[in-house]
């Protein structure tokens, strides 16, 4: 019922959104006289403030148009390569020479935590120099049928298991914060039964491994209130007339409120400092303003199986760490992985997935030899810094790159693994 009383409320406010989107035009129309006064622009930045605070945003574009790769400008194209009822896989095919040695395949798997797969377009735009970039592009469950079925963790794994197969072997694998789990799975469930396709490296990013080590908020509450509270008090059916109608869903907009309320005082000091920019005509820093929120506010809805398995397997449980994660009811023994290089990669002010939670993955991949591992823990960043960012660029990158190259089946024999420099807070 409240998922129904969200849109009824959403539907109630549009006309004032309309009115409201016509005042900002008319004040900051350059043919009116008071647009040129602070009171005009203070009226038009008023008004686009409520606008933009109780509008619905919809799912952005990537807008990778092209790359730079061997210092020469080459244009991109995004095609959809693979596709099932709840994700498309995405290559960012770029227009290079036939006769160019190829890089390496990379399946960025992006989180499927409330915000869209443009969450990590950084990340993607980072690679591109580097690798054939591929991304989970994950479906907004109230858009999808219930005659398309059910979406669990385990079909989350067989998905991507399924697009390993499809990229062929070589392939190396990037899980982002929440995949970092199903892919280390995936990998495993692949290891253990001696597929070919199974990846030549694994970099896990700021992701929930081990729960148990430094919990954060988000953590502590998982614990604390326990899987049946969640059951009860965030699951909902999709309102009529979306396509999913009935599907029992965890919404977008409640995984945002949770999220915005951990630091609601930042969000509150940004839309303060948004409306002083409008006011002050400061149209970079209103820019900027823009298209992080236009990103950061735009959501989609968690089937609820998949959720409340995720909560459970992971944040309740901690089941992959204690050995009794199963998939289709065989267990997931990350001790299976031998061959696939393990990359981690940490913030050190991340409060989303605490220092040491990530690196766990290096416990549990016992049979990894030691000269295929490495982790990397990132000074002075926190959760978004990890995967995004000019220290994502500068420093995280090149090794990332380092690892792939160095690791690559094509170049395995022919190259030494180089990436390793010691500094506070990582090890090989």
């Amino acid at each position: 019922m409240f998922y129904q009383l969200y849109e009824l409320n959403h539907a109630a406010v549009q006309p004032f959104r309309a009115y409201a989107d016509a005042v900002k035009l008319f004040y900051s129309n350059p043919l009116n006289p008071f647009s040129h006064t602070s009171w005009g622009r203070s009226v038009a930045a008023a008004a686009e403030l409520f606008e933009r605070t109780t509008r619905r945003y919809g799912k952005p574009a990537f807008g990778l148009e092209s790359t730079v790769v061997d210092w020469k400008t080459v244009d991109v194209d995004e095609k959809v390569v693979w596709s099932r009822p709840f994700c498309n896989l995405i290559h960012f095919e770029r227009s290079l020479p036939s006769e160019r040695r190829a890089d390496p395949k990379l399946l960025i798997v992006a989180p499927m935590s409330g915000h869209y797969a443009t969450l990590l377009r950084g990340t993607v735009e980072a690679m591109l120099p580097h690798a054939e970039v591929y991304i989970t592009d994950w479906a907004d469950a109230r858009m999808v049928p219930l005659a398309e079925g059910r979406f669990d963790l385990d079909d989350y794994i067989d998905y991507v298991i399924d697009m390993l197969h499809t990229l062929g072997p070589g392939t190396h694998v990037m899980g982002v914060c929440q995949p970092s789990v199903p892919v280390l799975a995936a990998v495993s469930v692949m290891e253990g039964h001696g597929d070919r396709f199974a990846p030549a490296t694994m970099t896990l990013m700021g992701g929930p491994i081990d729960t148990r080590r430094n919990p954060t908020a988000v953590n502590l509450l998982a614990e604390e209130k326990g899987i049946d509270w969640f059951r009860d008090n965030v699951i909902m059916q999709v309102p009529w007339p979306d396509p999913g109608f009935g599907r029992s869903v965890y919404p977008g907009f409640l995984q945002l409120s949770g999220f915005m309320s951990m630091n609601l005082d930042r969000h509150i000091i940004a839309h303060k400092d948004f409306f002083l920019h409008l006011v002050k005509n400061d149209g970079d820093n209103a820019v900027k303003h823009r298209d992080f929120y236009d990103e950061y506010l735009a959501v989609m809805d968690l089937t609820a199986e998949f959720y409340l398995q995720t909560v459970e397997t992971v944040f309740v449980r901690h089941a992959l760490p204690k050995g009794e994660m199963k998939h289709r009811g065989e267990p997931v023994d990350p001790g299976a992985i031998r061959n696939v290089a393990l990359f981690t990669v940490e913030g050190e002010n991340d409060d989303i997935s605490g220092l040491g939670q990530t690196q766990a993955a290096h416990d549990l991949c016992l049979n990894i030899p030691a000269d295929m591992r490495a982790h990397y823990m990132q000074p002075k960043v926190g959760h978004y810094g990890v995967f995004n960012g000019s220290r994502f660029r500068s420093e995280i990158v090149p090794r990332i790159v380092d690892f792939m190259i160095s690791y690559d089946h094509a170049n395995r024999r022919a190259a030494k693994p180089r990436l390793v420099r010691a500094t506070k807070g990582s090890a090989a």
